[in-house]
């Protein structure tokens, strides 16, 4: 003890000194009058963490000020001890993990026995927070930003990088006098009272952190052992421990370990990071960052728990709206991210940044979904922003993925099950004019292995950035509110908390994936490429003189301001020349100068990727395509006729695009499309019963008129495809599976002899979103067998496809789907009748 004594008389004067040739401090108040503590009584400071250096620093500010010195020996009562000073948490990184705090300062635990003992002993207790650097939201330096101070106890190599990095910005708060008798009244034992201490000075310490850093948001620290208390948890645990023969400790131990799998780690000062990589990382790769209808977030009322419902694009995407969202003064969101993106590094970061983690799926593992789902279930009631993908992944294509109902449908039973706080979606669109990932889209609709995320792969992307991204949109749709949509789908719903998996219920998770789907589609942003994609890949040789190029762009253009898709779409603001001349710029589009005009054109490598974009407004351009097409193989027809086309084949396209428009507001918008397209002369009117026909066929607004359909044509040739099919082999003859094959085998044949510009074409995805907007659509029905089963009903939109396709095309599918008729029956024997 003397040997120690010795060594702390000359080595913390020695450290105090090193210390402070380089620390700088900021001490509130200034002076120890401010605080006004009584001199007479003795005085103890508190500090929150073992940290030496938090201790010379007290060492030193103390001697510097008017303050009683903090390595004074401190006398009570006639007792002699050692120093003026302890530390609430002797490791509180060990608390935190186990939540023991039982390792109490021996100091504090004297100073409870003598106030208890003697009632004359007054002990005034100073607690003193001590911060390394500014708040985190205030950093304008990545590195510090990662090290700025948090919640998470620091150990001692991340403290001695903060001493580093922030010791030139050390803040010193010293805080209003406690008298430790006056926490002793009502008769407390020295236990309790010792915990009654520390629960009060741990709650002074968490506000003044609170105040400095902001709220802590971290889910890994303070929640996972609310997620093991859940009734379901634990039920989930008993369960697990009866059916796999193991003790309920070891099930507890698994989903704790689940729970910490699937956690979030929120940090203030990862965020900031975040946030100023981000902005670095944007102004190298995109011109700028639109954001439309951001206005949308201020209608809805404080208090309020949201849910933002994004398309995937791109592995960009939750980066982007995280960012727009702090950029707009709002909290992130927790973002739901695929087990793939857990990487070394990376994974920690996102986690850090408000990431939770899921599996891709949950079967065979009823704990993991057990606790993923309270989880899940906190976090919404008490009230985090979250943010997750409907479609699982990302499109492909380009075009709206069919929404799967997993997280969804967890969010709406976790609603169900407590609706205390109102719940609102908020749909978001995001447009990219150029796909980091553009190459591996294309190669994944060709065949090729979807790649796997790593993290050599992140850093090779990051190495070869470029500012050759154009720019991107990010716009928010109409938000849903879920009690309302609910009120609307099933008015009893709010008695029915313990029927989540009642067929009511899953009925009403598919309905909101696909009104929000159909949201997301209704806030597009139309932007110079999708344009340009349109217009081109329209053409044979995806080549058109610029004159002809500019006049279809304009038709789009008139299309979208006076026949407008929906109030939260968002047009582009420049003409037709700019349009051009901007993907000329953006290098999608190459241009060959002719002595009778110039030509653009895209090769073919980039038309596969073009057709992404072309995709990304199919749904916005569907419904005058379709006119469009109708009336260019047709030449003439009166306007039931029209309608009654127009209806049939609408009903199969809203399922697969997610157009919004119901049925009864369908003649409207037709009305509207058929106005402009006469106003632009692409179609003429004929006679009194709204009657409709073509332009003459060698004009130009004939050609037009016909490239102004080609978008949608390759759509309706995988429904004539899928429904010449099914009527070849009849009803209750072919599982969906055999069909998909069948449609994928006949499409690559198809796509071969009909030049058709785009990939997806033949991909199976394609074929299966085609038989699911017939299911959909009730023309079709699955059996318990797999066997899908149809009427004569099949028969309408199968003539109303037929009416939209020319002659070659309707000979050629049909001849295939007869000849896989006749294959089909020499291979296998006939499916036995139920």
């Amino acid at each position: 003890m003397i040997r120690a004594a010795r060594l702390a008389d000359w080595f913390l004067p020695l450290a105090r000194r090193l210390l402070y040739l380089w620390v700088r401090s900021a001490v509130f108040p200034e002076n120890a009058q401010a605080l006004r503590f009584d001199p007479t009584k003795p005085v103890c400071y508190v500090l929150q963490d073992r940290h030496l250096s938090n201790l010379l620093v007290l060492v030193e500010e103390s001697r510097r000020g008017d303050w009683p010195r903090a390595e004074a020996p401190l006398v009570v009562g006639g007792l002699h001890h050692p120093r003026s000073f302890f530390f609430l948490d002797r490791d509180r990184r060990a608390a935190g993990a186990t939540g023991d705090h039982r390792a109490h300062s021996a100091l504090l635990a004297s100073l409870i026995r003598q106030t208890l003992a003697d009632p004359q002993v007054e002990v005034q207790l100073l607690p003193v927070v001590i911060l390394w650097g500014r708040s985190p939201g205030k950093q304008d330096s990545i590195v510090k930003a990662l090290f700025a101070e948090a919640w998470r106890p620091p150990g001692a190599w991340r403290q001695l990088l903060a001493i580093v990095l922030h010791g030139r910005q050390v803040l010193v708060r010293y805080n209003p006098p406690i008298l430790l008798r006056d926490l002793m009244l009502g008769g407390l034992d020295e236990v309790q009272a010792r915990r009654k201490l520390s629960r009060v000075l741990r709650v002074h310490f968490r506000r003044q952190r609170q105040m400095a850093i902001g709220p802590d948001l971290s889910h890994r620290n303070t929640q996972v052992d609310a997620v093991l208390a859940g009734e379901r948890v634990r039920a989930a645990i008993a369960s697990e421990a009866a059916t796999q023969g193991i003790s309920p400790g070891k099930a507890r131990a698994r989903a704790a370990s689940f729970a910490r799998e699937i956690a979030s780690d929120y940090s203030h000062g990862a965020v900031r990071a975040l946030e100023l990589f981000l902005t670095w990382l944007w102004k190298r790769l995109y011109d700028s960052i639109e954001a439309h209808n951001f206005e949308t977030l201020s209608r809805i009322a404080p208090g309020q728990e949201i849910v933002y419902v994004p398309c995937h694009r791109s592995h960009i995407d939750y980066l982007l709206l995280s960012y727009l969202i702090r950029r707009n003064g709002l909290t992130p969101p927790h973002i739901a991210a695929g087990a793939n993106l857990n990487l070394p590094i990376v994974g920690a970061l996102l986690r850090r940044c408000g990431a939770f983690f899921l599996r891709r799926s949950f079967k065979g593992e009823p704990l993991y979904a057990a606790v993923f789902d309270e989880y899940l279930h906190l976090m919404l009631a008490r009230g985090f922003p979250l943010e997750y993908f409907i479609e699982g992944g990302r499109s492909r294509s380009g075009r709206m993925l069919m929404p799967k109902g997993g997280i969804l449908g967890m969010t709406i039973h976790s609603f169900i099950r407590e609706h205390s706080r109102p719940l609102v979606f908020v749909p978001v669109y995001i447009g990219y004019e150029k796909l980091l990932e553009g190459r591996s889209h294309v190669g994944e609709l060709a065949g090729k292995a979807k790649q796997r995320e790593s993290l050599w792969g992140i850093l090779k992307s990051v190495r070869s950035i470029k500012r050759e991204f154009g720019r991107v949109h990010v716009s928010l749709g109409e938000p849903l509110s879920l009690a309302g949509f609910l009120d609307a789908q099933h008015s009893g719903w709010r008695d029915r908390a313990d029927e989540c998996s009642a067929p009511w219920s899953r009925a009403v998770t598919r309905l909101a994936a696909a009104e929000l789907a159909q949201r997301i589609n209704a806030a597009a942003v139309l932007n110079p490429v999708n344009l340009v994609a349109l217009a081109l890949l329209a053409t044979p040789r995806r080549t058109a003189d610029e004159h002809g190029l500019r006049r279809m762009i304009a038709h789009y253009q008139a299309l979208f301001a006076d026949a407008p898709y929906a109030s939260t779409s968002i047009a582009c603001e420049l003409d037709a020349q700019q349009v051009v001349a901007y993907a000329e710029r953006l290098g999608v589009v190459e241009r060959f100068t002719d002595p009778l005009g110039d030509l653009i054109r895209v090769s073919e490598e980039r038309a596969q990727r073009l057709a992404y974009f072309r995709n990304n407004v199919l749904h916005v351009f569907a419904l005058p395509a379709v006119i469009a097409c109708l009336l260019s193989q047709n030449r003439r027809l009166g306007g039931d006729r029209v309608r009654q086309a127009v209806s049939g084949i609408y009903a199969l396209l809203r399922a697969e695009l997610f157009l919004h428009w119901p049925p009864a507001e369908l003649a409207t918008a037709c009305e509207a499309v058929v106005r402009v397209l006469i106003a632009r002369g692409l179609l003429l009117p004929c006679g009194p019963s709204g009657g409709l026909a073509a332009p003459e066929p060698s004009s130009p607004q004939s050609t037009d008129l016909r490239l102004l359909g080609e978008s949608v044509r390759p759509l309706l040739e995988r429904y004539f495809l899928s429904l010449a099919l099914l009527e070849e082999h009849g009803s209750g003859r072919l599982t969906r599976q055999v069909l998909e094959e069948h449609c994928h085998r006949l499409g690559v044949r198809l796509a071969l002899l009909h030049e058709v510009n785009s990939r997806e074409f033949a991909e199976k995805g394609s074929f299966s979103a085609a038989i699911t907007a017939l299911i959909e659509a009730d023309f079709l029905s699955e059996d318990e067998r797999g066997l899908l089963h149809f009427d004569h009903r099949l028969t309408t939109p199968l003539a109303d496809a037929e009416l939209l396709l020319s002659a070659e095309a309707r000979q050629t599918i049909r001849r295939m789907a007869a000849g896989a008729g006749i294959a089909e029956s020499a291979a296998q024997p006939p499916v036995p009748a139920p």
